[in-house]
């Protein structure tokens, strides 16, 4: 099977999602090293608060990324709807992802609402109006197509 035979049962809009989900599943896995880095070498013997936490975040988050890629595939939106209302939450995925590595990176916190840094609030409410409405719009694709 090649490309144009894979593009042929599915829409280039889900291969690129599903790709996506391959990368984030890649980069929980690789966060996985670090949690068990963390888990050998510390005196308590676990990770850093974060790194466990960004770890099974991008298990969990490519996953998500797998039911978007179903939900585009559903859609009887057009690629580029489906792709923009895809995108919007992996992007924030990925930022909450990264998000996590920084402070585990620096151990700076426990909590990363305790003391947030400016723009946290506006970041966490586009976060949750991105993710929410980008999955309302796939799903309101497969209903179109249901009815």
């Amino acid at each position: 099977m090649n490309s144009s035979d894979l593009a042929d049962l599915v829409g280039t809009d889900t291969i690129a999602v599903v790709i996506a989900s391959g990368l984030i599943l890649v980069c929980g896995l690789a966060l996985g090293v670090w949690k068990y880095h963390g888990i050998r070498t510390s005196p308590e013997h676990a990770a850093h608060i974060y790194v466990d936490i960004a770890h099974r975040a991008a298990l969990m988050y490519s996953f998500a990324t797998l039911v978007l890629a179903a939900l585009v595939e559903l859609s009887a939106f057009g690629a580029v709807v489906n792709l923009v209302a895809a995108a919007v939450p992996i992007v924030f995925f990925v930022a909450a992802i990264a998000a996590y590595c920084i402070h585990g990176a620096l151990r700076d916190t426990t909590n990363q609402f305790e003391k947030p840094m400016p723009g946290t609030y506006l970041f966490m409410l586009a976060l949750i109006v991105g993710e929410i409405g980008g999955v309302l719009v796939l799903l309101a694709g497969v209903v179109v197509r249901l009815t």
